[in-house]
């Protein structure tokens, strides 16, 4: 009888990892295209107030998911076994998701 413990099985991540990183670079082009789209719907008719200060929380929103996704991008290329994604910057990248997503359906309505 062995009072050893049982040795931990070998991960395999076989494609996962870059699974991960392609869904990575998918949600940051949907996430151009989204912000793209809100600042044209800003700014169309012309330059105003409200219009460039719609501009400029969308291009602050984009600009802070960009920061956050190419974090994670660099982390997942950077090892064949990347560390977790931390808990802050996941709260982090769902609020500004949210935030643009949110902001730019109210520039349509």
């Amino acid at each position: 009888m062995s009072t050893g413990a049982a040795p931990e099985p070998v991960r395999d991540p076989g494609l996962q990892p870059e699974r991960t990183l392609l869904a990575w670079r998918r949600t940051t082009l949907t996430g151009t295209v989204t912000a793209l789209l809100a600042m044209k719907t800003a700014l169309h008719g012309g330059a105003s107030a409200p219009g460039l200060l719609a501009f400029a929380v969308c291009f602050a929103l984009w600009l802070a998911f960009l920061g956050l996704a190419h974090r994670r991008v660099r982390a997942l290329a950077a090892s064949a076994a990347p560390a977790p994604l931390a808990p802050r910057h996941a709260v982090a990248t769902v609020l500004v998701t949210t935030a643009l997503a949110v902001f730019a359906s109210a520039l349509i309505f």
